[in-house]
Parts: structure tokens; C-alpha cells; sequence
């Protein structure tokens, strides 16, 4: 008799812990522990994304005749930890051997390198082939000089899995079509109203469960939407297709008030638990191209997040591992301001998107990247402190995506790992590409001045500050000319500008309407 013993992130009927199970003798184990829910302080959607797909996970399982041990969070003896519980689970079931799934992790997997010595019971960890390219292959391409860039890797992945390919050659003539997918919204343009999953009576009890046992962690359930089962994860996936796709590519980088969800996917949270596979996913984008229903730059740039982004972020963690989370090239040493948990200041773009953030435990690529993490890296805050926020406040944050998205894409904390310049911006670009800057407070075109928009002087400050490890680099001529361009007098006032605002930041908040503060 086997234990079989499934995460949160694995709910997946074909993972490869759950390959030839023998409902007559083996025994699933799923745990609800507060370790889990707590370790950061996850915004109470994605607490309820999980336990009630792990719910409904064990259901179905039940249904195939699958004997499934069930540990809910509220249950007498809750050991309220992985180890704990499958200790008394081991003690409960007498197993000859565990078997588990690699986790997405580093965390987990040090405690699943320690299960059999403290359990006395073999335990089996298997490769989780819903990936396209497992770590030990990373690291043997990594080796071979082909993940120096997301792109080479990207195009590897495409040679391989054949997707959008004409034999040896992409299709239509190119790799990447990014260049055209960097259109801002028409003024007024209203999206399209995406499909949401009303909470069955399963997700209503654990909502409840979840308000009355952590209700000070960040976020709102009212407005719980993302499927819990396969069935719903498959309908959310169809809605993607044949609503966002066909508009994705254009609009991907666009932002708008009020918009939260646009064209885009909003299928990683039910990815990233398992409920959908990436192989179907980009397979099903690609049938769209195929059938003339999405155009060639919407359904590969999609398809590069899938095959691409995604996998490489996942070899990189596992790769890189655990050295990369300690890294802190740019000496970034600053707290997380409070507003990034109330959304309460002045700056709009940061007030919009973390708004989205607390509602729905969304916001989109651009969003986290060029705005929340765009100020993130200006400010200097601690890459640790901004990795703990993004892991807690989206659904679809697990280390191993996370991780290196944050500390790499965000924060430049790798030193140039994964991209070779960092994503900084003045407020040029939040005005190009959102709505955001119209009706703010601040002045989006000032550099200094009392009402300058803060992005413009933290920006120019963080050119200033690293001029020595950026000056020289060809990606950033451009800036670097300009910031050349200006008086001494122009830097000192944008440097005096940026110390200020860093001194108000870690103060106590100012009272609103003080928009000087930043707040």
C-alpha cells in the first residue's frame, strides 16, 4: 500500500504522483495546514482558490473510487504543517512507501528530503512532468550556453514542441512579435465583460472558513470569481479564446481605470494549481491561429508566455537555487511602504492597481511589472520585502514563478540574470500606456516641484544613483544621453527631490490631500 500525498498546486489528475495509483489498495492524502496559509500572509481569495479546489480535487478522486484522507484545516489534531501531517497520516495508514510529486518550492523540497529519514517509510519524489522542460534539462541547456536569455530559450521551446513552427522555421517569418503588441487603449474603450464562476455551496463554506480564521490578511472575497474545478478552468480557458485572444497581442501592455481584466487570460491561477496543463493551453491558442479566429502576434505572444516566460522562470528557480533569493545587486535595502497594503495615496496609477489587487488578487504582467514594481525598484525597497508582497497578493503567485519574475524582472536584484537591463520608467510610459496619469494629483510631465510626479524624480534619481553599473550599458544610452543633457543644478534639485520623498516614505503617513508627501 502506497500514500499518495498531493500539495495545493497539484490538482491535476495526470501528475505524475498519482501514475498508476491502485484505488484497492492506495490511499491519497490532501492536507488543509495553517503553515501553508500563513507563512506569508496570502490574500484570502487565493486561500480560497485553493482549499476549494482541493476540495473538489478530493471529490472527484472519491468519485473514481480513489480512498482519499482528508485533512481540513479546521479538524481536531490538525498538526497544522506538511511534515506533521503526514507523520500522523503514516501512523493512521501503515504505507510500505510515499509518494509525492516535486514541489514548486525549495522550501517543501528540503522538507521532502527529510520525510523518510523522520518517518521511517521510503518516499518516492517524482519528476513533474506537466512542465515542457524539467530542471535537470534546464540546467543541462543552461550548460550548453542556451538560457543566457529568456529568448534563445524561448525558441528552443518552440523547436521542440513544434508549436507555431513551419519545420525548421517559425511561422510567418519571425520569432517574437512583440513589437506590435504595445498599442494603448482608444480613449473611453470599454473591455469585454470576461466570465466569472459564482462560489458553489463547497466555496461558500470555505470562504467563511477563511474570513473567521485569517481575517486580517489583504483582500476582499466579495468579488470571488476564479474556477475551483476542471470543468470551470476548461469553460474559463474557452472565454479567454474566443473573447481576449483575438484582441491580446495589440492590447497585452495596456492599462485602464476600472479595467481589471481587459483581454487578458486569467487562466494562471487555475494553471498554476494544476486544474489546466500548459502543453492544452498553448495548444488551444494555437488552434485559434490555425482556424483563423486570432491573429499570428496575439496567439504567439501568448504562447511565448506559456512555453516561454514560464518555463524559463521555473528552470531558472530550480537552477539557481537557493543562492539566487539572497542576491541584492542594487543594495536595495528600503521597507515596503505602507500603501502598497491600503492603496491609500495619491499617486494613481499605485492607488488603481493595488485597488485591483485587493479585489480580485489580479492585477496583469504590466501592471505588477511597470507600475507597483517599477516604483518598487525606483524606491529601493528590499527585493525580500516586495518578493513576501507579491507572493501574499496574487492567485496566482507560487515561489518558483514568483520568485524569479520579482527578484529578477522587478527588483534587478539578480544582478542581470534574467534581463539584461532593468525595468525602470518615468511616468512617460504609465501615461503612454494607461489612462492613470489623467485626473491625478501629480503632474506627469514635471521633473521636481511640489506637485512632479514622484516617478519622474525616483527615476531620474535611480540613473543618478547607478550610473556607475548602467552608464555603459548600450540599452540604456538613450536615458543616460538625456540625464548627460542636464545641469548640475537640474540633478542636485532631482536628488534632494528623491531624498525627501524616501524620508516621508518611512515616516507615519501624512494626512491626506498633502500630495507633496507622495502619499
Amino acid at each position: 500500500m502506497r500514500l499518495v500525498f498531493i500539495l495545493g498546486d497539484q490538482l491535476t489528475r495526470g501528475i505524475s504522483s498519482l501514475d498508476g495509483i491502485d484505488p484497492a489498495r492506495d490511499v491519497v492524502l490532501m492536507v488543509e495546514v495553517a503553515a501553508e496559509a500563513t507563512y506569508v500572509r496570502h490574500h484570502k481569495q487565493k486561500l480560497v482558490l485553493i482549499l476549494s479546489a482541493m476540495r473538489h480535487f478530493a471529490e472527484e478522486l472519491r468519485a473514481e473510487g480513489i480512498a482519499v484522507d482528508y485533512v481540513r484545516l479546521e479538524d481536531p489534531g490538525n498538526a497544522q504543517d506538511f511534515t506533521g501531517e503526514l507523520a500522523r497520516a503514516v501512523a493512521r495508514h501503515r504505507p510500505e512507501a510515499v509518494v509525492v510529486t516535486h514541489p514548486g518550492e525549495w522550501r517543501v523540497l528540503q522538507l521532502m528530503r527529510g520525510w523518510a529519514e523522520g518517518i521511517g517509510v521510503p518516499v518516492e519524489i517524482r519528476e513533474d512532468d506537466r512542465f515542457l522542460c524539467p530542471p535537470a534539462e534546464f540546467a543541462r541547456l543552461t550548460a550548453a550556453g542556451k538560457t543566457g536569455r529568456m529568448e534563445y530559450f524561448y525558441r528552443e521551446m518552440r523547436r521542440r514542441t513544434g508549436l507555431l513552427m513551419e519545420g525548421a522555421k517559425p511561422l510567418g517569418g519571425k520569432w517574437n512579435f512583440d513589437a506590435e503588441n504595445r498599442k494603448a487603449l482608444p480613449r473611453g474603450h470599454q473591455g469585454p465583460q470576461r466570465k466569472r464562476f459564482a462560489p458553489d455551496a463547497m466555496t461558500e463554506e470555505v470562504a467563511a472558513l477563511v474570513e473567521a480564521r485569517f481575517p486580517d490578511h489583504f483582500g476582499r472575497l466579495d468579488r470571488f470569481g476564479w474556477p475551483v474545478t476542471r470543468a470551470e478552468a476548461l469553460a474559463a480557458l474557452d472565454d479567454f479564446l474566443r473573447v481576449g485572444l483575438p484582441s491580446f497581442g495589440d492590447w497585452q501592455d495596456a492599462m485602464q481605470t476600472g479595467e481589471d481584466f481587459l483581454y487578458h487570460a486569467l487562466i494562471a491561477p487555475a494553471l498554476n494549481i494544476g486544474l489546466l496543463t500548459a502543453p492544452e493551453v498553448a495548444a488551444a491558442a494555437e488552434a485559434e491561429y490555425h482556424a483563423g479566429r486570432a491573429p499570428l502576434n496575439a496567439v504567439e505572444g501568448f504562447i511565448r508566455q506559456v512555453i516561454g516566460w514560464r518555463e524559463f522562470v521555473r528552470g531558472l528557480y530550480w537552477t539557481e537555487m537557493p543562492g539566487y533569493a539572497e542576491t541584492n545587486a542594487l543594495n536595495a535595502t528600503r521597507p515596503l511602504p505602507a500603501f502598497f497594503w491600503t492603496g491609500e495615496t495619491a499617486m494613481r496609477c499605485l492607488a488603481e492597481v493595488i485597488r485591483g489587487t485587493r479585489d480580485n488578487a489580479y492585477a496583469h504582467h504590466i501592471q505588477r511589472l511597470m507600475v507597483t514594481g517599477n516604483f518598487a525598484l525606483l524606491a529601493g525597497i528590499a527585493p525580500g520585502q516586495i518578493e513576501a508582497w507579491y507572493l501574499a497578493v496574487y492567485a496566482d503567485a507560487f515561489e518558483w514563478v514568483e520568485l524569479p519574475n520579482v527578484h529578477g524582472m522587478v527588483a534587478h536584484a539578480d544582478g542581470g540574470r534574467l534581463g539584461s537591463k532593468p525595468y525602470a520608467a518615468a511616468a512617460a510610459y504609465i501615461g503612454r500606456m494607461s489612462d492613470y496619469c489623467r485626473g491625478c494629483g501629480f503632474d506627469a510631465k514635471a521633473r521636481t516641484g511640489r506637485k512632479a510626479c514622484p516617478m519622474n524624480y525616483l527615476y531620474w534619481n535611480f540613473l543618478i544613483t547607478h550610473q556607475a553599473r548602467f552608464g555603459k550599458n548600450p540599452r540604456m544610452a538613450l536615458p543616460y544621453k538625456a540625464l548627460a543633457a542636464m545641469g548640475e543644478g537640474e540633478r542636485a534639485a532631482i536628488t534632494a527631490e528623491a531624498e525627501a520623498f524616501f524620508a516621508r516614505m518611512s515616516a507615519p503617513e501624512a494626512p491626506s490631500g498633502q500630495l507633496s508627501l507622495g502619499w
